[in-house]
C-alpha cells in the first residue's frame, strides 16, 4: 500500500508524456528524455525554495497573497527553471536538432516538475481522497505544466528558426508565466475543476496546433 502514493504520482506525467512522445514523428532517445524528465523533478526542489524566499521577500513588500502580481511572480518562477532545465542541461546535446525538440523537451521537463509535485500531493492525501487527486491533478496541475512549458518550447523553436532572437524567447517565457498564472487564479475564484479545466482544454487546442506546425518544419 505504501507505493501507492508514489504510483498515482507518477501515472498523470507518465500518461501524458507518452500522449506527447506519440505526436513526434522522430522518436528522441530514451537516455536523453529520462535526463530531461529528472532533470525537470529536480528543478521541483530549487523552485520551491526559491519561491518561499520570494514569496518571504513579497509579503515584506506589501503584495498580497494569491494576488494577480503574486502568481505572475511564483508561476513565473517555475516556467524559468523549468526552461533552464531543458536549456542547461539538454539544448546542447547532438540529439536536440530539430524544432519540434524544443517543445518534446520542455514538455518532458514540465512533466518531470510535475511529477514531484504530484507525489508530494498523493503522499498528502488520505486513502479515501488519493485517487480524487490523482485524477483532479490529471486535468489539472499536470496538464497546466504541459501546456506552459510547451508554449514556451513552441516560442523557443521560433527564436531558433529566426536566429535565436532573444525577444522571441522572451515573449514565450512571459506567455507560459501569464497561462500558468491565470491557472492559479481561476483556481483561487472558483471551484478547482470545472472553470479551470475548462480554460485548459480550450487552451491545449492551441498548443496542438502549434506542435502540428513544428511537426511540419525540417
Amino acid at each position: 500500500m505504501k507505493y501507492w502514493p508514489l504510483i498515482l504520482g507518477l501515472l498523470p506525467s507518465i500518461a501524458w508524456l507518452i500522449f506527447y512522445l506519440s505526436e513526434d514523428k522522430k522518436p528522441e532517445p530514451k537516455k536523453t528524455l529520462f535526463i530531461t524528465f529528472l532533470a525537470g523533478g529536480i528543478t521541483t526542489f530549487i523552485v520551491l525554495a526559491g519561491q518561499m524566499f520570494v514569496n518571504n521577500i513579497a509579503i515584506g513588500v506589501g503584495i498580497q497573497e494569491h494576488s494577480p502580481l503574486s502568481f505572475l511572480i511564483l508561476g513565473g518562477l517555475e516556467e524559468i527553471f523549468k526552461f533552464l532545465a531543458v536549456y542547461l542541461v539538454i539544448s546542447k546535446r547532438p540529439e536536440f536538432d530539430e524544432p519540434i525538440d524544443a517543445m518534446i523537451y520542455m514538455i518532458t521537463a514540465a512533466l518531470g516538475f510535475a511529477a514531484v509535485e504530484n507525489i508530494a500531493a498523493t503522499y498528502t492525501s488520505s486513502i479515501q481522497n488519493i485517487l480524487e487527486t490523482t485524477t483532479l491533478r490529471f486535468f489539472g496541475a499536470t496538464l497546466l505544466h504541459t501546456l506552459s512549458s510547451g508554449l514556451i518550447g513552441y516560442y523557443w523553436a521560433k527564436s531558433i528558426l529566426t536566429n535565436n532572437s532573444k525577444k522571441i524567447l522572451v515573449f514565450g517565457l512571459l506567455l507560459g508565466t501569464s497561462l500558468h498564472a491565470v491557472f492559479n487564479y481561476l483556481i483561487i475564484k472558483y471551484e478547482p475543476v470545472i472553470v479551470p479545466t475548462i480554460f485548459l482544454i480550450i487552451f491545449a487546442l492551441f498548443i496542438l496546433h502549434d506542435f502540428e506546425k513544428l511537426k511540419k518544419i525540417k
